[in-house]
C-alpha cells in the first residue's frame, strides 16, 4: 500500500449544538478544536446543527423552520394557487 495518500481516520467527537448529546466515532472529518471525552482523553469535536437527539422525526416535537423566507417566496410567485400558474406557463 501506498503511504501518504491515505486520509487521517481517527476518533472524533460529533456534538450537537441545540441538545446536549455528542458522540465519539471514528472518522476523516477535518476539524480544527477538541474537547475532553468521558474518559479523560482529548480528541477533535465537529459540531453539527441536528442528530437524533434534536431531530424532530426522532423527538415527536414538530418544528417548522423558515430561515430562508421559502414560504413567502413561493407564495410571492405562485399567488397561493400553484395549479394555476403551472397551467398559465404551459399555455404560454
Amino acid at each position: 500500500m501506498k503511504s501518504d495518500i491515505h486520509p487521517d481516520y481517527r476518533p472524533v467527537v460529533f456534538k450537537d449544538k441545540t441538545a446536549d448529546f455528542a458522540i465519539l466515532t471514528r472518522s476523516t472529518i477535518p476539524t480544527k478544536e477538541t474537547i475532553k471525552w468521558e474518559d479523560g482523553n482529548e480528541y477533535p469535536v465537529y459540531f453539527v446543527d441536528i442528530s437524533s437527539a434534536s431531530h424532530p422525526f426522532y423527538t415527536g416535537k414538530q418544528q417548522f423552520v423558515d430561515t430562508m423566507g421559502r414560504v413567502e417566496k413561493f407564495k410571492k410567485k405562485f399567488g397561493g394557487n400553484y395549479n394555476s400558474a403551472k397551467k398559465k406557463a404551459k399555455k404560454k
